[in-house]
Order: structure tokens, then C-alpha cells, then sequence
């Protein structure tokens, strides 16, 4: 049996205090740092409530009595945002090829219950974005209706469905009529009023598919293309003059867009695909393009993480990308049997 001396039990009282004088200046530091870490917390998440309100304010400003042209008003994401920008305040022209239809949109504001005296009854322009001499007397018809045009919101299009090889040259241009020709005369005809008064917003609907191709797209993917590269380069032209440009490019979205897609000859695909049926609900794109037009982005990508993921693989992998896409092509064209 051993015995500890009186100068080792010391020795071991005097380390057991040491250990708990450390634990203690620890427990101090680790109080003090919490004691600091949440109130800046706190002073963040307050910062960046207030931002928002700020930018949520700064929009509604933005947007309240301003006038707002929506081409493909009648249905889908058109419909959503006549709803949104009418909601805030804005002067709406509403623009389609059923005059019938937007009657009742308008009727559908109107009677919504969002009654404030900063509300303004729409006005309607009926035309076809695909006739180009239609949209230059629309444009004409549109400035002498409301004077000015503030915001443009080029959301009109058709999509499409077939195999390059079994697709009609008069289709690819129909597509690329109604998706860039259209949206381009529109802006080109109301632009001189902008700069005369050096302000405005130009807003164009593109597409994920403006930014990569995917299988049987083709004419889509194409024209959506052609009107992010038209868009980018008017966005550089027209900054000495004060006027905004912001291009937002959705993935899907649950709209009809599939069931009114033409085909390889021109007649309806009529199928609800799948992607389109689980894509984003039109409403809450119509929300971001509000915000985005509010905050006026230049560049928005409304997209899933597979999309995101795919336009950055098409320039940083790009042989990764291809293969990735020829596979779907292969798996597609084996579903389909052909």
C-alpha cells in the first residue's frame, strides 16, 4: 500500500485548481463571445429585414403608376403578371391576339376586390406578335393610347416540339417570328418615345433554353438565343440613355406552353410534358419578374439546380455537356420509338 505525502496532495490540489481556473477562463471567453455573436446576429437579420422592406418599398414606387405593356397578357405567365403589376399600382396596356379574352382579363382585374384609388383600368391592344406590320400600327395605336410607355414586358411565344431533320423550314421561322422578329419590332417601335424622355425598362420572357440547347428544341432554343443576344447587346446601347433592360430566363413553368407547341409541320404538339407539369407555378414567376423589374436586374436565371448546373457545365465542361446531351437525345428518341 502507498501513501501520498502532504507535499503530493498539495502538488494535486494545486493542479486540480489550475484545471478548474482554465475551465472557468474558458467558460468566460465562450459567454463573452456568445454575449457578442448574438446581438450582431440579431443586428444582421434586422439589417437584412430592413433591406427588403426598403427594396420592397423601392419597387412598389417603382411600379405604382407607371405604364406597362404585357404582350401575351391572355393566359399563362402574361396573365400572372397583368395581375401582379395591376395589384401595384401600374397603368396596363394589355396585349394579345383575342380580343374577346382580353375583355375578360380585364374584367378579372377589375372585379378582383383589389379596389385602391392608385388602381387604374386597363386598356387593350389585340394584334399578332408574328405580323410584323400588325405589331408596327400596334406600337403606333399603344403610344397614342397612353402617351408614354414606362415598362415593356416582352412575354409573348410559342414553343416547339420535332426532329430538325422533319421540320419545315416555314416552322422555324413562324417560331423565330413570334419568339425574336416580334418582341424586336415591338421594342424597336416604342424605343425613340424612351429615348426622347430618356427613361424605360425594357423586359424580355427568355427562356433557361436562351442560355443551353436541348434535343428537339431546335427552333425554340434558337429563337430564344437570338433574344438573349439581341436583349444584351441593346442593354449596352441604350445605357447612356437611362434605359434598363433586364432579361429573365425561366426554366419550366406550369403554363400550356407544351400543349400550344407546333411541330416538325406546323400543327399543334397538344401534350402536357411532365418537366412542363412539375415546373414552377406561373405566379410565382410572375413575382420574380416584378421583383426583378422593380430592382431592375439585368440578368436573371429562374432555374432548378440541374438547368443552373448545365449552363455553367456548357462553358466550363462543355465535351461533358455535349455527351450529357446526346444521351438525352439517344434516351429520348428510344422512348419515342423512332
Amino acid at each position: 500500500m502507498s501513501y501520498s505525502t502532504p507535499i503530493e496532495k498539495t502538488e494535486t490540489f494545486l493542479m486540480y485548481v489550475n484545471v478548474f481556473r482554465q475551465s472557468v477562463r474558458k467558460w468566460k471567453i465562450m459567454d463573452i463571445t456568445s454575449m457578442a455573436i448574438i446581438p450582431l446576429l440579431l443586428g444582421s437579420v434586422g439589417v437584412f429585414g430592413l433591406y427588403k422592406l426598403l427594396q420592397r418599398l423601392r419597387t412598389r414606387a417603382y411600379i405604382q403608376d407607371a405604364v406597362v405593356v404585357i404582350t401575351g397578357a391572355t393566359s399563362g405567365l402574361g396573365k400572372e403578371c397583368a395581375k401582379v403589376f395591376y395589384r401595384a399600382g401600374a397603368r396596363l396596356v394589355l396585349c394579345g391576339r383575342d380580343r374577346e379574352k382580353l375583355q375578360d382579363l380585364v374584367r378579372e382585374l377589375t372585379s378582383s376586390g383589389h379596389k385602391s384609388e392608385k388602381m387604374h383600368k386597363p386598356h387593350t391592344v389585340t394584334f399578332d406578335l408574328a405580323d410584323i406590320e400588325a405589331v408596327s400600327s400596334a406600337a403606333e395605336e399603344i403610344l397614342k393610347c397612353v402617351g408614354n410607355v414606362d415598362i415593356l414586358i416582352n412575354n409573348a411565344g410559342i414553343s416547339y416540339r420535332g426532329t430538325i431533320l422533319d421540320t419545315d423550314v416555314d416552322v422555324d421561322k413562324m417560331v423565330m417570328e413570334t419568339n425574336y422578329f416580334g418582341p424586336v419590332a415591338l421594342t424597336k417601335a416604342i424605343l425613340p418615345s424612351m429615348i426622347k424622355k430618356r427613361s424605360g425598362h425594357i423586359v424580355v420572357i427568355s427562356s433557361v433554353q436562351g442560355k443551353i440547347s436541348i434535343p428537339f428544341r431546335s427552333a425554340y432554343a434558337a429563337s430564344k438565343h437570338a433574344t438573349q443576344a439581341f436583349f444584351d447587346c441593346l442593354r449596352a446601347e441604350m445605357e447612356p440613355y437611362e434605359i434598363d433592360v433586364t432579361v429573365v430566363s425561366p426554366g419550366y413553368i406550369q403554363t400550356n406552353l407544351s400543349l400550344n407547341a407546333v411541330t416538325g409541320d406546323g400543327s399543334k404538339y397538344g401534350v402536357m410534358d411532365k418537366s412542363t407539369a412539375e415546373g414552377m407555378s406561373a405566379a410565382d414567376v410572375a413575382l420574380a419578374v416584378f421583383s426583378a423589374t422593380g430592382e431592375k436586374k439585368k440578368d436573371v436565371l429562374l432555374a432548378g439546380l440541374l438547368p443552373t448546373l448545365a449552363v455553367y457545365l456548357r462553358t466550363l465542361a462543355p465535351k461533358v455537356f455535349f455527351s450529357l446531351m446526346a444521351s438525352r437525345a439517344k434516351k429520348e428518341r428510344k422512348s419515342k420509338g423512332s
